[in-house]
Protein backbone atom coordinates (compact mmCIF):
# COMPACT_ATOMS: atom_id res chain seq x y z
CA UNK A 1 0.00 0.00 0.00
CA UNK A 2 1.25 3.46 -0.95
CA UNK A 3 0.13 5.92 1.74
CA UNK A 4 0.12 9.74 1.54
CA UNK A 5 0.02 11.12 5.07
CA UNK A 6 -1.13 14.64 6.08
CA UNK A 7 -0.55 14.97 9.87
CA UNK A 8 -1.82 17.94 11.90
CA UNK A 9 1.49 18.03 13.76
CA UNK A 10 4.94 16.63 13.05
CA UNK A 11 7.70 18.82 14.53
CA UNK A 12 5.70 19.86 17.59
CA UNK A 13 6.09 18.40 21.09
CA UNK A 14 2.75 16.66 21.57
CA UNK A 15 1.00 13.33 21.20
CA UNK A 16 -0.17 13.82 17.60
CA UNK A 17 3.36 14.68 16.42
CA UNK A 18 4.77 11.74 18.38
CA UNK A 19 2.36 9.28 16.76
CA UNK A 20 2.99 10.84 13.33
CA UNK A 21 6.75 10.33 13.60
CA UNK A 22 6.29 6.74 14.79
CA UNK A 23 3.92 6.03 11.90
CA UNK A 24 6.44 7.33 9.39
CA UNK A 25 9.25 5.37 11.07
CA UNK A 26 7.18 2.17 10.84
CA UNK A 27 6.80 2.65 7.08
CA UNK A 28 10.51 3.40 6.66
CA UNK A 29 11.58 0.37 8.70
CA UNK A 30 9.28 -1.89 6.66
CA UNK A 31 10.30 -0.39 3.32
CA UNK A 32 6.71 0.73 2.61
CA UNK A 33 6.18 3.59 0.10
CA UNK A 34 5.15 6.55 2.25
CA UNK A 35 4.71 10.28 1.57
CA UNK A 36 4.43 12.73 4.49
CA UNK A 37 3.28 16.30 3.91
CA UNK A 38 3.37 18.58 6.95
CA UNK A 39 3.94 22.17 8.05
CA UNK A 40 7.28 23.42 9.34
CA UNK A 41 9.62 26.40 9.56
CA UNK A 42 10.80 26.21 5.94
CA UNK A 43 10.23 24.54 2.60
CA UNK A 44 12.13 21.27 2.44
CA UNK A 45 11.91 17.91 0.69
CA UNK A 46 13.76 14.92 2.10
CA UNK A 47 13.92 11.25 1.19
CA UNK A 48 15.06 8.39 3.38
CA UNK A 49 14.59 4.85 2.18
CA UNK A 50 10.98 4.36 1.14
CA UNK A 51 9.82 7.59 2.82
CA UNK A 52 9.56 11.02 1.21
CA UNK A 53 8.73 14.07 3.31
CA UNK A 54 7.57 17.47 2.08
CA UNK A 55 7.65 20.29 4.64
CA UNK A 56 5.86 23.56 3.84
CA UNK A 57 5.97 26.84 5.83
CA UNK A 58 2.82 28.61 6.93
CA UNK A 59 2.05 32.19 5.86
CA UNK A 60 1.26 35.50 7.58
CA UNK A 61 -2.39 34.43 7.47
CA UNK A 62 -1.59 31.94 10.23
CA UNK A 63 -3.28 32.30 13.61
CA UNK A 64 -2.44 30.39 16.81
CA UNK A 65 -4.67 27.67 18.19
CA UNK A 66 -2.44 27.53 21.28
CA UNK A 67 1.26 28.07 21.95
CA UNK A 68 2.32 25.07 19.89
CA UNK A 69 -0.33 24.73 17.18
CA UNK A 70 -1.39 26.97 14.31
CA UNK A 71 -3.85 27.17 11.43
CA UNK A 72 -2.92 28.82 8.13
CA UNK A 73 -5.85 30.29 6.19
CA UNK A 74 -3.51 30.61 3.20
CA UNK A 75 -2.31 27.01 3.16
CA UNK A 76 -4.49 26.41 0.09
CA UNK A 77 -1.86 28.25 -1.98
CA UNK A 78 0.09 24.97 -1.97
CA UNK A 79 -2.75 23.06 -3.59
CA UNK A 80 -1.11 22.88 -7.04
CA UNK A 81 2.31 21.85 -5.75
CA UNK A 82 0.93 19.29 -3.31
CA UNK A 83 -1.47 17.89 -5.91
CA UNK A 84 1.43 17.40 -8.32
CA UNK A 85 3.53 15.72 -5.62
CA UNK A 86 0.74 13.40 -4.50
CA UNK A 87 -0.25 12.53 -8.08
CA UNK A 88 3.36 11.65 -8.84
CA UNK A 89 3.53 9.47 -5.75
CA UNK A 90 0.32 7.67 -6.89
CA UNK A 91 -1.04 6.74 -3.45
CA UNK A 92 -3.46 3.92 -2.83
CA UNK A 93 -4.84 5.82 0.16
CA UNK A 94 -4.61 9.22 1.86
CA UNK A 95 -4.46 9.40 5.67
CA UNK A 96 -5.21 12.60 7.63
CA UNK A 97 -5.27 13.25 11.37
CA UNK A 98 -8.00 15.86 11.67
CA UNK A 99 -9.70 19.00 10.31
CA UNK A 100 -6.56 21.14 10.29
CA UNK A 101 -5.19 23.14 7.37
CA UNK A 102 -3.22 20.01 6.37
CA UNK A 103 -6.19 17.71 6.92
CA UNK A 104 -8.56 19.76 4.78
CA UNK A 105 -6.00 20.02 1.98
CA UNK A 106 -5.37 16.27 2.11
CA UNK A 107 -9.09 15.51 2.06
CA UNK A 108 -9.67 17.65 -1.02
CA UNK A 109 -6.71 16.18 -2.88
CA UNK A 110 -7.86 12.63 -2.08
CA UNK A 111 -11.32 13.49 -3.36
CA UNK A 112 -10.08 15.05 -6.59
CA UNK A 113 -7.72 12.13 -7.26
CA UNK A 114 -10.46 9.58 -6.46
CA UNK A 115 -8.26 8.03 -3.78
CA UNK A 116 -9.79 6.54 -0.60
CA UNK A 117 -9.46 8.74 2.47
CA UNK A 118 -8.86 7.59 6.06
CA UNK A 119 -8.84 9.83 9.13
CA UNK A 120 -7.91 9.52 12.78
CA UNK A 121 -9.68 11.35 15.60
CA UNK A 122 -6.93 12.81 17.77
CA UNK A 123 -8.39 15.77 19.67
CA UNK A 124 -11.75 16.43 21.33
CA UNK A 125 -12.15 19.82 19.65
CA UNK A 126 -15.65 20.34 21.06
CA UNK A 127 -14.41 19.98 24.63
CA UNK A 128 -11.49 22.31 23.92
CA UNK A 129 -13.97 24.91 22.63
CA UNK A 130 -15.98 24.66 25.83
CA UNK A 131 -12.97 24.91 28.15
CA UNK A 132 -11.42 27.87 26.35
CA UNK A 133 -14.63 29.84 25.92
CA UNK A 134 -15.72 29.56 29.57
CA UNK A 135 -13.26 32.11 31.08
CA UNK A 136 -14.04 34.63 28.32
CA UNK A 137 -17.70 34.77 29.35
CA UNK A 138 -17.37 35.40 33.07
CA UNK A 139 -18.89 38.89 32.56
CA UNK A 140 -22.21 37.32 31.53
CA UNK A 141 -24.81 36.02 33.98
CA UNK A 142 -24.04 32.41 34.78
CA UNK A 143 -27.18 31.10 33.11
CA UNK A 144 -26.39 32.92 29.87
CA UNK A 145 -22.73 31.97 29.81
CA UNK A 146 -23.61 28.32 30.45
CA UNK A 147 -26.02 28.36 27.52
CA UNK A 148 -23.42 29.91 25.20
CA UNK A 149 -20.73 27.44 26.26
CA UNK A 150 -23.00 24.42 25.86
CA UNK A 151 -24.09 25.70 22.47
CA UNK A 152 -20.47 26.16 21.37
CA UNK A 153 -19.61 22.61 22.41
CA UNK A 154 -22.66 21.21 20.62
CA UNK A 155 -21.97 23.02 17.35
CA UNK A 156 -18.23 22.30 17.46
CA UNK A 157 -19.00 18.59 17.79
CA UNK A 158 -21.57 18.79 15.01
CA UNK A 159 -19.07 20.52 12.72
CA UNK A 160 -16.35 17.98 13.50
CA UNK A 161 -18.68 15.06 12.84
CA UNK A 162 -19.72 16.57 9.53
CA UNK A 163 -16.07 16.67 8.50
CA UNK A 164 -15.53 13.07 9.63
CA UNK A 165 -18.34 11.89 7.35
CA UNK A 166 -16.00 12.54 4.41
CA UNK A 167 -13.47 9.66 4.90
CA UNK A 168 -14.30 6.06 4.12
CA UNK A 169 -12.45 4.75 7.17
CA UNK A 170 -11.97 6.22 10.65
CA UNK A 171 -9.64 5.46 13.56
CA UNK A 172 -10.00 6.59 17.18
CA UNK A 173 -7.75 6.04 20.22
CA UNK A 174 -10.38 4.88 22.72
CA UNK A 175 -13.60 2.82 22.68
CA UNK A 176 -15.83 5.77 23.61
CA UNK A 177 -14.76 7.77 20.56
CA UNK A 178 -15.03 4.70 18.31
CA UNK A 179 -18.68 4.29 19.32
CA UNK A 180 -19.45 8.02 19.01
CA UNK A 181 -17.88 8.36 15.57
CA UNK A 182 -19.67 5.33 14.19
CA UNK A 183 -22.99 6.54 15.59
CA UNK A 184 -22.63 10.14 14.34
CA UNK A 185 -20.99 9.50 10.93
CA UNK A 186 -22.30 6.11 9.84
CA UNK A 187 -18.73 5.21 8.80
CA UNK A 188 -16.66 2.27 10.11
CA UNK A 189 -14.34 3.31 12.94
CA UNK A 190 -11.57 1.12 14.29
CA UNK A 191 -9.65 1.34 17.55
CA UNK A 192 -6.13 2.70 17.12
CA UNK A 193 -4.40 2.42 20.46
CA UNK A 194 -1.01 3.95 21.29
CA UNK A 195 2.33 2.59 22.40
CA UNK A 196 5.54 3.96 23.88
CA UNK A 197 9.26 3.59 23.26
CA UNK A 198 10.29 1.60 26.34
CA UNK A 199 13.97 2.20 25.64
CA UNK A 200 13.56 5.97 25.45
CA UNK A 201 11.39 5.97 28.60
CA UNK A 202 12.85 3.68 31.23
CA UNK A 203 13.60 3.51 34.98
CA UNK A 204 17.29 3.27 34.08
CA UNK A 205 17.33 7.07 33.73
CA UNK A 206 16.43 7.63 37.38
CA UNK A 207 19.30 9.37 39.18
CA UNK A 208 17.44 10.73 42.22
CA UNK A 209 17.67 8.61 45.36
CA UNK A 210 16.80 10.91 48.24
CA UNK A 211 14.43 13.80 48.82
CA UNK A 212 10.67 14.23 49.24
CA UNK A 213 8.06 12.14 47.44
CA UNK A 214 7.82 13.66 43.95
CA UNK A 215 4.49 14.02 42.18
CA UNK A 216 4.72 15.01 38.52
CA UNK A 217 2.72 16.24 35.57
CA UNK A 218 3.86 16.44 31.94
CA UNK A 219 1.84 18.25 29.30
CA UNK A 220 0.54 21.61 28.16
CA UNK A 221 -0.39 24.00 30.95
CA UNK A 222 -3.69 25.03 29.44
CA UNK A 223 -7.26 25.24 30.66
CA UNK A 224 -8.50 22.27 28.63
CA UNK A 225 -5.93 20.08 30.43
CA UNK A 226 -7.65 20.87 33.75
CA UNK A 227 -4.25 21.71 35.28
CA UNK A 228 -5.65 23.89 38.07
CA UNK A 229 -6.57 20.63 39.74
CA UNK A 230 -2.84 20.27 40.50
CA UNK A 231 -2.95 23.31 42.79
CA UNK A 232 -6.15 22.09 44.45
CA UNK A 233 -4.52 18.68 44.92
CA UNK A 234 -1.48 20.30 46.50
CA UNK A 235 -3.67 22.19 48.95
CA UNK A 236 -5.87 19.18 49.77
CA UNK A 237 -2.89 16.93 50.50
CA UNK A 238 -1.44 19.51 52.89
CA UNK A 239 -4.77 19.99 54.62
CA UNK A 240 -4.78 16.24 55.28
CA UNK A 241 -1.44 16.56 57.07
CA UNK A 242 0.91 15.44 54.28
CA UNK A 243 4.07 17.55 54.09
CA UNK A 244 6.98 15.50 52.72
CA UNK A 245 6.19 15.86 49.02
CA UNK A 246 6.74 18.22 46.11
CA UNK A 247 5.50 18.70 42.55
CA UNK A 248 7.49 18.77 39.31
CA UNK A 249 5.53 20.37 36.47
CA UNK A 250 6.90 19.81 32.94
CA UNK A 251 5.41 21.92 30.15
CA UNK A 252 4.36 25.41 29.19
CA UNK A 253 1.08 27.24 28.72
CA UNK A 254 -1.13 30.12 29.74
CA UNK A 255 -1.97 28.53 33.11
CA UNK A 256 1.64 28.47 34.34
CA UNK A 257 1.55 31.89 36.13
CA UNK A 258 -1.60 30.89 38.01
CA UNK A 259 -0.10 27.56 39.04
CA UNK A 260 3.15 29.18 40.19
CA UNK A 261 1.14 31.56 42.36
CA UNK A 262 -1.06 28.90 43.95
CA UNK A 263 1.28 25.92 44.50
CA UNK A 264 3.37 25.78 47.67
CA UNK A 265 6.34 23.69 46.59
CA UNK A 266 6.52 23.05 42.86
CA UNK A 267 9.31 23.09 40.31
CA UNK A 268 8.38 24.31 36.82
CA UNK A 269 10.85 23.00 34.26
CA UNK A 270 9.28 24.32 31.06
CA UNK A 271 9.25 22.04 28.03
CA UNK A 272 11.67 19.11 28.16
CA UNK A 273 12.53 16.73 25.34
CA UNK A 274 14.43 13.49 24.73
CA UNK A 275 16.81 12.43 27.50
CA UNK A 276 15.86 15.37 29.76
CA UNK A 277 12.20 14.36 29.52
CA UNK A 278 13.04 10.70 30.15
CA UNK A 279 15.01 11.68 33.29
CA UNK A 280 12.14 13.84 34.51
CA UNK A 281 9.70 10.92 34.19
CA UNK A 282 12.05 8.40 35.79
CA UNK A 283 12.72 10.66 38.79
CA UNK A 284 9.02 10.86 39.69
CA UNK A 285 7.39 8.75 42.38
CA UNK A 286 3.87 9.34 41.07
CA UNK A 287 2.45 10.79 37.86
CA UNK A 288 -0.91 12.58 37.97
CA UNK A 289 -2.91 13.47 34.86
CA UNK A 290 -5.97 15.64 35.59
CA UNK A 291 -7.13 16.11 31.96
CA UNK A 292 -10.72 15.19 31.15
CA UNK A 293 -10.45 16.04 27.44
CA UNK A 294 -7.53 13.89 26.23
CA UNK A 295 -8.47 11.14 23.83
CA UNK A 296 -5.55 9.00 24.96
CA UNK A 297 -2.86 10.76 27.00
CA UNK A 298 0.47 9.46 25.71
CA UNK A 299 2.24 10.88 28.76
CA UNK A 300 0.47 8.25 30.88
CA UNK A 301 2.18 5.47 28.92
CA UNK A 302 5.52 7.30 29.16
CA UNK A 303 5.14 7.38 32.96
CA UNK A 304 4.24 3.70 33.12
CA UNK A 305 7.23 2.82 30.95
CA UNK A 306 9.39 4.78 33.43
CA UNK A 307 8.17 2.54 36.28
CA UNK A 308 6.00 5.32 37.73
CA UNK A 309 2.41 4.68 38.95
CA UNK A 310 -0.29 7.04 37.72
CA UNK A 311 -3.55 8.62 38.87
CA UNK A 312 -5.96 9.79 36.15
CA UNK A 313 -9.57 10.99 35.95
CA UNK A 314 -12.43 8.75 34.88
CA UNK A 315 -13.26 11.12 32.00
CA UNK A 316 -11.57 10.83 28.61
CA UNK A 317 -9.20 8.30 27.14
CA UNK A 318 -6.30 8.03 29.66
CA UNK A 319 -8.32 5.69 31.88
CA UNK A 320 -8.02 2.97 29.24
CA UNK A 321 -4.24 2.88 29.81
CA UNK A 322 -4.53 2.35 33.57
CA UNK A 323 -5.28 -0.94 35.31
CA UNK A 324 -7.09 0.39 38.37
CA UNK A 325 -5.45 -0.85 41.57
CA UNK A 326 -2.55 -2.47 39.70
CA UNK A 327 -0.67 0.18 37.69
CA UNK A 328 -2.38 3.17 39.27
CA UNK A 329 -5.83 4.54 39.99
CA UNK A 330 -8.77 5.95 38.02
CA UNK A 331 -10.52 8.64 40.10
CA UNK A 332 -14.20 9.37 39.62
CA UNK A 333 -14.11 12.82 41.24
CA UNK A 334 -11.74 15.23 42.94
CA UNK A 335 -12.06 13.64 46.39
CA UNK A 336 -11.15 10.27 44.93
CA UNK A 337 -8.24 11.88 43.09
CA UNK A 338 -6.89 13.22 46.38
CA UNK A 339 -7.46 9.92 48.21
CA UNK A 340 -5.75 7.86 45.50
CA UNK A 341 -2.80 10.22 45.40
CA UNK A 342 -2.47 10.13 49.19
CA UNK A 343 -2.64 6.35 49.19
CA UNK A 344 0.40 6.07 46.89
CA UNK A 345 2.16 8.93 48.69
CA UNK A 346 1.93 7.19 52.07
CA UNK A 347 2.64 3.62 50.92
CA UNK A 348 6.06 3.32 49.27
CA UNK A 349 5.67 -0.45 48.85
CA UNK A 350 2.44 0.09 46.91
CA UNK A 351 4.12 2.75 44.78
CA UNK A 352 6.97 0.37 43.93
CA UNK A 353 4.63 -2.51 43.08
CA UNK A 354 2.45 -0.33 40.87
CA UNK A 355 5.51 1.09 39.14
CA UNK A 356 6.80 -2.40 38.31
CA UNK A 357 3.35 -3.43 37.02
CA UNK A 358 3.21 -0.27 34.91
CA UNK A 359 6.54 -1.06 33.29
CA UNK A 360 5.31 -4.57 32.52
CA UNK A 361 2.14 -3.12 30.94
CA UNK A 362 4.14 -0.68 28.79
CA UNK A 363 6.45 -3.45 27.57
CA UNK A 364 3.42 -5.35 26.31
CA UNK A 365 2.42 -2.52 23.95
CA UNK A 366 3.87 -2.22 20.46
CA UNK A 367 3.75 0.44 17.73
CA UNK A 368 4.49 -2.36 15.25
CA UNK A 369 1.27 -4.19 16.09
CA UNK A 370 -0.76 -0.97 16.01
CA UNK A 371 0.43 0.13 12.58
CA UNK A 372 0.27 -3.41 11.20
CA UNK A 373 -3.40 -3.36 12.17
CA UNK A 374 -3.88 -0.04 10.38
CA UNK A 375 -2.34 -1.40 7.19
CA UNK A 376 -4.59 -4.45 7.31
CA UNK A 377 -7.54 -2.07 7.56
CA UNK A 378 -6.14 -0.12 4.61
CA UNK A 379 -6.05 -3.31 2.54
CA UNK A 380 -9.73 -3.98 3.26
CA UNK A 381 -10.60 -0.35 2.47
CA UNK A 382 -8.56 -0.41 -0.75
CA UNK A 383 -10.30 -3.50 -2.09
CA UNK A 384 -13.70 -2.13 -1.06
CA UNK A 385 -12.90 1.06 -2.97
CA UNK A 386 -12.30 -0.95 -6.16
CA UNK A 387 -15.64 -2.70 -5.73
CA UNK A 388 -17.44 0.64 -5.89
CA UNK A 389 -15.21 1.82 -8.77
CA UNK A 390 -14.66 5.57 -8.75
CA UNK A 391 -17.51 6.30 -6.35
CA UNK A 392 -15.21 6.08 -3.34
CA UNK A 393 -16.83 9.00 -1.55
CA UNK A 394 -20.46 8.00 -1.88
CA UNK A 395 -22.63 10.20 0.29
CA UNK A 396 -19.87 12.74 1.00
CA UNK A 397 -20.53 15.31 -1.75
CA UNK A 398 -22.38 17.79 0.50
CA UNK A 399 -19.49 17.81 2.97
CA UNK A 400 -17.03 18.50 0.13
CA UNK A 401 -18.79 21.51 -1.39
CA UNK A 402 -16.93 24.07 0.76
CA UNK A 403 -13.57 22.35 0.21
CA UNK A 404 -14.15 22.36 -3.54
CA UNK A 405 -14.84 26.09 -3.58
CA UNK A 406 -11.68 26.80 -1.58
CA UNK A 407 -9.64 24.51 -3.83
Amino acid sequence: MRVAFFPDAYNEVDGVANVSRHFEAFARNRGLPFLTIHAGPNRKTTSEGSVTRLQLPRSWLTFPLDRAHEYDLGFWRYYGQVMETVRGFAPDLVQITGPSDLGMLGALIAHNLHVPLAATWQTNLHQYAKRRLTPALTWLPRRWSAAVVEGAEKWALRGAMRFYRIPRLLFAPNPEMVALLEARTGKPCLLMSHSVDTEAFSPQFRDRQLGPFTIGYVGRLTREKNVRLLAHLDQALRERGNKDFRFVIVGEGAERPWLEQHMVQAEFTGVLTRRDLARAFANLDLFVFPSETDTFGLAVLEALASCVPVVVTAAGGPKYSVEHGRTGFVAGNFEEFVTCTERVLTDRALAAAMGAAGREYALATSWEQIFEGMYKSYERCFHAAHEVSQDVFEGSEPEFSALKRLG
